[in-house]
């Protein structure tokens, strides 16, 4: 089956409250990269990862906790260091829990991966990076906010279960956040 040219998303249009998210209708369906996967979600999670991307509440210049600005968002928030790894473009798709099917493949990534379901980890290394050189998936880097979305093929880990993909979308961010 032909992927469709645009997808429905939530975007991210600027850090600050939920005036700053947007429905579209129009955003265009990712390819997959030599390496990549693309992922038909099924599910995707909010949790607080979201938010404080979002409201900018990882920026320095913040004081206060994540409460006091889910719905506004903080002033004085930064757009230079706003995110985990610093500044953050616009627009972008968020939702750091994901889970889905893959339903195409880059160059390199074997095709039997197609049709497997998946988890995505929200923590990735891109290629190269430093060991600490992280982003976060949903963040620094495109999430499951849409009906598509592409990972690097090692973080999109095939999950056999029972649970519906609503059930497992939660467990993502929140297992990395356990896990340390």
């Amino acid at each position: 089956m032909p992927l469709p040219e645009t997808m429905k998303a939530v975007v991210l249009t600027g850090h600050g409250g939920l005036d700053k998210l947007e429905w579209r209708e129009d955003m265009p369906v990712p390819r997959p990269d030599a390496g990549e996967v693309l992922i038909r979600v099924g599910a995707s999670a909010v949790n607080n990862t979201d938010v404080n991307t979002r409201t900018g509440w990882y920026s320095k210049a913040v004081r206060g906790d994540t409460g006091s600005a889910a719905t506004k968002g903080y002033a004085g928030a930064s757009d230079a260091d706003g995110a985990w790894s610093g500044a953050l473009s616009f627009p972008r798709i968020q939702g750091a829990d994901c889970c889905g099917k893959i339903v195409a493949v880059g160059d390199g990534i074997d095709t039997a991966r197609i049709g497997q379901r998946v988890l995505v980890r929200p923590m990735h290394r891109p290629t190269g990076a430093e060991p600490d050189g992280l982003v976060t998936f949903g963040s620094e880097r495109g999430g499951g906010f849409a009906e598509y979305t592409t990972v690097d093929d090692e973080h999109a880990v095939r999950i056999d279960s029972p649970l519906t993909d609503i059930e497992l979308a939660s467990f993502p961010c929140a297992f990395s956040t356990a896990e340390g």
